[in-house]
């Protein structure tokens, strides 16, 4: 979609950052116009011209790049997003640059540009899982935690009908355990908290929740809301199966364990899995190879 030339004219001007009209927005002098620009990889110099004519002009040029939304999923072209990604990005509104520049306002940047991208059913919002501003249509929330928001070539949006969608934010410290609820498995579980805390996290199972009237429905919530799921697949448990499969398809990573190589059917066999033995030496090695998968995960995530 290519938006509307008002709304154009107005991004410019909050890119440029005047005072009187759009005083949330940090100020851009020529120069750091043509910073905004190139950090994006965008090969544009201001060179004395009006600043609002400019960057207008820059911005009509972009909304009309034949990229635009060429698979129909109702957004600007890919240079537009980027640059209303940019100018809402935090970074912009932690500090001032120098003891005179105006004190900025990144909330109220957000509901402006939310206000004014209304009309075309877009929104901007910080992602959970990497912190980083995302426009999308509105109503929508990106909470998986398995793939960074610039690497997606495309998504889904769905609505579940058994489940209801938590109002609680994705915690990025927390490992959901599916796993059979039966006392056998209480050491794995204990072994599985360990190599949580070993790796500065901290994990959860579904049977020490008790918030709503079904057991499934504190299931979804705990998966949904967390960066990591473990999956104990020992017995072939066809609740934890099921679980996993929530898991895969909101877009988690999931970390297979098992007790026996048989228990992993052919349908997932291709996944890289851990096989741990349940004595004493077997769960010691479970939960320091369980660490450093689970330390890596965070880190990958916490990098994007």
């Amino acid at each position: 979609m290519r938006l509307p030339p008002l709304i154009i004219r107005s991004l410019a001007g909050m890119i440029c950052g005047d005072d009187n009209q759009f005083p949330e927005f940090p100020y851009r002098t020529g120069s750091a116009l043509t910073d905004f620009f190139t950090d994006l990889g965008l090969d544009y110099q201001h060179c004395n011209e009006s600043r609002n004519g400019w960057t207008k002009d820059v911005l009509l040029e972009l909304n009309e790049d034949e990229s635009v939304d060429p698979e129909g999923h109702g957004l600007p072209s890919a240079e537009i997003v980027r640059v209303v990604e940019e100018l809402l990005d935090p970074v912009y509104y932690q500090s001032l640059p120098y003891p005179s520049a105006k004190i900025v306002d990144h909330r109220a940047a957000v509901e402006r540009v939310n206000k004014l991208l209304k009309s075309q059913n877009l929104e901007v919002s910080k992602d959970k899982s990497t912190g980083k501003m995302h426009l999308q249509k509105a109503n929508c929330s990106f909470i998986s935690t398995a793939v960074s928001l610039p690497k997606i070539q495309e998504t889904i949006t769905f609505c579940p009908a058994v489940f209801e969608i938590p109002d609680r934010p994705v915690d990025r410290n927390l490992v959901s355990v599916m796993m059979p609820f039966e006392a056998s498995f209480d050491t794995v579980y204990e072994t599985i908290q360990s190599a949580c805390t070993q790796a500065n996290l901290y994990c959860e199972r579904a049977d020490n929740i008790w918030k709503s009237s079904t057991v499934i429905q504190d299931i979804f919530e705990l998966i949904f809301c967390s960066s990591i799921v473990v999956a104990d697949l020992s017995g072939k448990n066809p609740n934890v199966f099921y679980e996993a499969g929530i898991a895969h398809t909101l877009g988690k990573p999931v970390v297979p364990i098992t007790q026996n190589d048989s228990d992993i059917p052919f349908d997932i066999n291709h996944h890289r899995y851990f096989r741990y033995s349940k004595n004493g030496d077997g769960l010691a090695e479970l939960k320091d190879k369980l660490a450093e998968r689970l330390s890596y995960l965070s880190e990958s995530q916490n990098n994007v």
